[in-house]
């Protein structure tokens, strides 16, 4: 049996090997801090068998996989505690997820924060217990039976689904779990953890089903670990969007529009930057912008494959005895467009641009400030190009988006979404398309992982992941590649033959969606945006009633000068004044006094609490213009 590591050395075995005696042969004390191994591609435990020639790489906890070892196990932890606390209690399912863990638990008893307490303590009982893991391998008939006789009807439910004769089990103390794993060894490794949040979530996400509680927890292999998670997590509440989208008035959510943003006149500023710099960006590469309908003929969406891969979020409609539909995404429009005129390979590459409103039907419990909405609008471009042109088209974009990034300070990851399992078209072309995509990543020198199976429907796609100022990842861009719609709506052009031929289409959005980008900008500054973005630049405050008049002027000079400015005039104290502004995260302050007036000088105090003296109007303008050209960020 031949083992690979990744730095390419080579382990050779004459029998098969658990995890942790490989591990061991590579280093003792590696063996002591790993947590299971990639096998192959596939996560194993400690003491799982390898009986085959395979890749192996030590997993560790800072590792992604590592992580999920660790958290999974951590959920189990978690259920045997409440079952501990709740005999009664029925288990559903409980994941690790990209933060932590949570488990959903079917329980007459309604769980709240007051309830935390006691399931963390028997949580960390448990872990001072030092149980082994043990993986169990039962009867399908006697995992029925086990599980009937404990009256855990999720987990019944969901063997029911599964054709294994054998059913994998997992057992902790006397707690037993269905679950395929993989986990860590022994519980003591856990030696941290604090439990966050108490949810409801319907049964297999779907509100037909009963509503359960979920409880969503974090752990880690040390306190100081989790003592630096909790801290980030306290940034995070201070960055909460929602929160200060409602102190900073940029926008609302309100029952009478479930998922649907309220811009109010702030929000607007902050949109408008947006686009209308985006939309200079374009037009200096090439693009042509276009705006297709909200509502098509329900017929469109049967072409594009919409209907049979996407119908379920999907809103419909009917127009005189016709059916239609409000369009999920903006590229069926675009393909009209395209085909409402003759092309020739000389009109290729077209690029059109759309910042198209599209609406999604989302889940009520998935809704969450702008980050899930069920209406959005797309930073759109589909460019429809000669196969030859695919690879330099994919590489401006490619460029595009990290001119985007960079330009709020993003650092970003790449992955290569492949063809999902719901699938349109032939495999042979989707190997095309994911080849391409590939080889421009390459060609461009780009560091990508790959993520099996999370392409679109039509087409494998890069996706982007920034990384904010706090650490957290977003998902964001994508561009896609799309041989399946060209061929759907029978887009053509007259090639240098004279020949009939089919063009390749691109798909790309790299704010994603303008409202949940608007929503990582807020979180990512924490409110405090670049001059160039902020609904209001500069306040000024005048110190008393009587030099109101002379701000009033220099509030005409910044504003002829193109700037966004406010005047305090309120009857309140200059220091209540200066802290209003200051929470309102304005960039620049100017208080306006009778030393001002005599000198015609300014004092501009920034908003991080530095003070300039003894500015003229003139020399502050030129510094204010030059921040906004060059988009500082500060």
């Amino acid at each position: 049996m031949i083992i690979k590591l990744p730095d390419g050395s080579i382990k050779e075995y004459e029998e098969k090997k658990s995890v942790y005696d490989i591990t061991k042969d590579i280093s003792e004390g590696l063996a002591r801090v790993a947590l299971g191994a990639l096998v192959n591609g596939e996560i194993k435990g400690m003491k799982e068998i390898v009986d085959q020639d395979a890749d192996f790489k030590v997993l560790k906890f800072e590792d992604k996989e590592g992580k999920q070892i660790f958290w999974h196990t951590s959920s189990h932890i978690m259920a045997y505690a409440i079952s501990r606390l709740y005999p009664d209690a029925k288990f559903a399912i409980g994941p690790a997820i990209d933060n932590g863990f949570y488990y959903d638990i079917d329980l007459d008893h309604k769980l709240t924060q007051e309830d935390i307490p006691a399931i963390l303590k028997e949580m960390k009982n448990i872990v001072k217990e030092g149980y082994e893991v043990e993986h169990i391998h039962m009867p399908r008939q006697e995992a029925i039976d086990f599980f009937k006789e404990k009256k855990q009807d999720y987990k019944l439910e969901l063997i029911e689904e599964l054709e294994d004769e054998e059913i994998s089990i997992y057992k902790i103390g006397d707690y037993y779990d269905l679950c395929k794993g993989p986990h860590l060894d022994n519980v003591k490794k856990v030696k941290a953890i604090e439990l966050l949040s108490i949810a409801g979530a319907y049964w297999r996400g779907d509100e037909k089903n009963k509503m359960l509680q979920r409880i969503y927890g974090i752990s880690f292999e040390k306190k100081k670990l989790l003592d630096e998670y909790l801290e980030r997590l306290e940034e995070a509440e201070k960055r909460d969007h929602r929160k200060l989208g409602k102190e900073l008035d940029l926008f609302t959510m309100h029952e009478e529009g479930p998922g649907f943003p309220f811009f109010h006149p702030n929000g607007m500023i902050l949109r408008n930057q947006l686009l209308n710099w985006w939309r200079d960006v374009l037009n200096e590469r090439g693009y042509g912008e276009i705006l297709t309908p909200i509502v098509l003929n329900e017929e469109l969406w049967h072409k594009s494959g919409h209907w049979d891969h996407y119908k379920e979020n999907m809103y419909f409609t009917k127009i005189d005895d016709a059916d239609y539909a409000i369009k999920p995404m903006n590229c069926p429009g675009s393909t009209i467009v395209y085909s409402s005129s003759p092309k020739s390979y000389r009109d290729l590459p077209l690029r059109l641009s759309e910042f198209g409103q599209v609406h999604r039907h989302e889940l009520s419990g998935a809704l969450h400030g702008l980050f899930r909405v069920r209406t959005f609008t797309q930073d759109d471009a589909h460019v429809f190009c000669l196969p030859s042109q695919v690879e330099e088209e994919v590489f401006k974009i490619i460029e595009l988006a990290d001119y985007l990034y960079s330009t709020f300070g993003f650092k970003y990851t790449v992955e290569l979404s492949t063809r999902p399992d719901d699938f349109m078209g032939d495999i042979e072309t989707w190997n095309q398309a994911e080849e391409a995509l590939k080889k421009a990543l390459e060609d461009k020198g780009m560091e990508y992982t790959i993520n099996e199976g999370d392409g679109a429907f039509y087409g494998p796609k890069i996706d982007y992941h920034l990384e904010d100022a706090i650490g957290r990842t977003w998902q964001c861009g994508t561009i896609q590649l799309d041989f399946q719609m060209p061929e759907n709506f029978d887009l053509t052009y007259i090639d240098e033959n004279g020949q009939k031929a089919r063009p390749v289409m691109l798909h790309r959005a790299l704010f994603g969606s303008i409202e949940r980008f608007m929503g990582i900008l807020i979180e990512h500054f924490a409110g405090k945006f670049p001059l160039w973005l902020s609904p209001v630049q500069i306040e000024i405050i005048p110190v008393s009633e009587k030099f109101i008049d002379y701000a009033k002027d220099l509030q005409k000079k910044f504003k002829d000068a193109g700037f966004r400015v406010n005047l305090d005039d309120r009857a309140e104290k200059v220091g209540y004044k200066i802290r209003q502004a200051q929470l309102k995260k304005i960039n620049y302050m100017l208080v306006v006094g009778q030393q001002e007036v005599d000198s015609n000088k300014l004092v501009v105090r920034a908003r991080d609490g530095e003070e300039i003296k003894d500015v003229s109007v003139e020399d502050f303008i030129e510094k204010l213009n030059k921040e906004v050209k060059e988009k500082t960020i500060k």
